[in-house]
């Protein structure tokens, strides 16, 4: 049935960038609501950025100017560019996809998880 599979994820110096990948399989991305999550040891999922069918987005203020979420269509495929990162991005990160179209940042929302991919952001 769906599945997710992240990768891109590994460990960066402050500063760095790192590309995510989510590639769905049993699933249409275009048409759907589409998300990035990331969640360090303690603390709550957070979501990172989402994008509808439309391809609008919405960014976490954590995230703003620094990350950019887009989508291949054709290939099914996620993307969730990271640039300028910084030790506090460091988290496992996720992918998700929704039965619905908009933009939420809320992982209850969300049907279809990934395994997730660790990134690692040393000072």
């Amino acid at each position: 049935q769906v599945q997710l599979v992240e990768s891109g994820g590994g460990s960066v110096q402050a500063g760095g960038s790192l590309r995510l990948s989510c590639a769905a399989s049993g699933y249409t991305y275009s048409r759907y609501c589409m998300a990035w999550f990331r969640q360090a040891p303690g603390n709550e999922r957070e979501g990172v950025a989402t994008i509808d069918s439309k391809g609008r987005t919405s960014y976490a203020d954590s995230v703003k100017g620094r990350f950019t979420i887009s989508k291949d269509n054709a290939k099914n495929t996620l993307y969730l560019q990271m640039n300028s990162l910084k030790p506090e991005d460091t988290a496992m990160y996720y992918c998700a996809a929704a039965r619905w179209d908009g933009l939420a940042l809320n992982p209850v929302m969300f049907t279809y998880w990934g395994q997730g991919t660790q990134v690692t952001v040393s000072s």
